[in-house]
């Protein structure tokens, strides 16, 4: 008879500087500055491997127009270090923790940005995520000096073709192409473990080999967070983990489903692709004292100046007023089609959908105690509507720290959380598979023809 594998909750903290509510930086126990402090990126993420969390993930907001600076003076803005710079950094401190940075196709070139995750993941011991953006905003676009024409589909289809051509620059070398040096024959390596790439394509054109060796895991492990029909494809293809946004388990359910379909469809293992909703939380001793600590996050925001709901700035509409009818982004088309559903659905003013959305950008938000929190992840997690979660802390450092001292050890206690890392890298801690060379895939078929 065979034993069913053990499935594992798989647990992630996307980390900002003050926490991810806008009316956090107001407290008195966030950062007291919006400085770059290296110190308190290095505690947040000690006490999430403390927790024994899989992975800490690091968002990349960047570029700011020379033309949106109103109103800039009162504006919560996620100014922090360069993912993989910080990541870097925060590997040569930490020893099991996954390190996910988000890097944007847009604004990089494929050789180069492998050769940095190459380098990233060995400098790891193999712990190191790659989250997938194609996101062009107008200010990005204006910083970087490109042309913000290409629509939705295009910049995806740009994305596909340059994750394809870096796993091919990754595969460029096997695994164990440096491990045979010969000092007394003077061969350093087999030249059959070299695979030279030569790529063509519509966007890219590449001749080269990596100049560094394959990657600890083989590839980085993937992540993705597009939630329009395109980017669910482009997640089916390529990712590993998919950061997605349901407020309620019905939807939640849904997405989990027309993932997992697609993936398969692509003729991969579904259980390969993490599905991980964002979930904002705070915890108390009761609900009550929960909803009291929630709703003094929510009095701190402030309502002048622009308003941002995905792009568009309404502050110009009467703030308890009904969300007008707006053209869809070219951005974040599916976060769109769930703020204009939810503000349909519940009728709600703008200061309402901007609580109730913008401040946790449409994640689930649970308020309780900490069995209250284990309740509802469980909960997901066991039907089918999340594989884990990406945490969103409200406020930094004691959302965190409250998350990894009570609710944690609930969930060790119910079985479905690790009590230690059993791996050693990110890939390990997800129960993912380490992707073979397609080169060396190729050829025992081509051995067998020869024969």
């Amino acid at each position: 008879m065979s034993t069913a594998r053990r499935r594992q909750l798989a647990l992630a903290v996307f980390l900002t500087r003050h926490g991810h509510h806008p009316g956090a930086w107001r407290q008195p126990d966030s950062a007291a500055t919006g400085k770059p402090d290296f110190r308190h990126w290095a505690d947040l993420v000690r006490t999430a491997e403390r927790g024994k969390l899989d992975a800490a993930f690091f968002a990349d907001f960047v570029g700011i127009s020379g033309d949106s600076t109103k109103g800039i003076e009162r504006r919560h803005a996620f100014l922090d270090f360069e993912p993989l710079t910080v990541t870097a950094a925060l590997a040569a401190i930490t020893s099991r923790i996954g390190l996910v940075a988000t890097v944007n196709t847009n604004f990089e070139q494929p050789y180069a940005l492998a050769r940095r995750f190459a380098s990233l993941d060995h400098i790891s011991g193999g712990r190191i995520g790659w989250n997938i953006v194609s996101s062009l905003a107008d200010g990005a676009a204006r910083s970087f000096g490109l042309d913000a024409s290409f629509s939705h589909a295009e910049r995806y289809a740009r994305a596909d073709e340059f994750v394809d051509l870096a796993k091919s620059l990754w595969d460029s070398w096997e695994d164990n192409a440096f491990e045979g040096a010969d000092a007394e024959s003077g061969i350093y390596l087999d030249a059959g473990a070299v695979h030279p790439v030569h790529h063509h394509g519509a966007y890219y054109q590449v001749d080269s080999v990596l100049d560094a060796a394959r990657p600890v895991q083989g590839y980085p492990v993937f992540v993705q967070a597009g939630n329009s029909e395109v980017g669910r494809d482009f997640a089916a293809r390529h990712a590993e983990m998919i950061y997605a946004a349901a407020q309620f388990i019905e939807d939640a359910q849904a997405f989990y489903a027309d993932v997992k379909a697609r993936t398969a469809a692509h003729g991969r293992d579904a259980d390969t692709i993490k599905v991980m909703p964002g979930l904002s939380f705070t915890i108390a001793g009761s609900v009550q004292e929960a909803q009291d600590k929630f709703g003094a996050l929510e009095a701190a925001v402030d309502f002048s100046g622009e308003l941002n709901l995905m792009g568009h700035d309404v502050s110009a509409y009467p703030l308890d007023g009904p969300l007008p009818d707006l053209p869809e982004p070219e951005n974040g088309k599916g976060r769109w089609r769930q703020l204009t559903a939810l503000a349909r659905r519940e009728n709600l003013t703008i200061r309402q959908l901007f609580l109730r959305f913008n401040a946790v950008r449409g994640h689930r938000v649970v308020l309780g105690t900490a069995t209250d929190i284990a309740d509802q992840i469980q909960d997901w997690f066991e039907r089918d509507a999340a594989d884990g979660f990406n945490l969103i802390p409200p406020l930094l450092p004691s959302s965190l720290t409250d998350f990894v001292d009570q609710v944690v050890p609930e969930l060790q206690r119910r079985g479905i959380f690790r009590k230690e890392y059993e791996g050693s890298t990110l890939r390990e801690h997800l129960g993912l598979p380490r992707p073979q060379n397609r080169n060396t895939i190729a050829a025992p078929a081509s051995l067998e023809a020869a024969e």
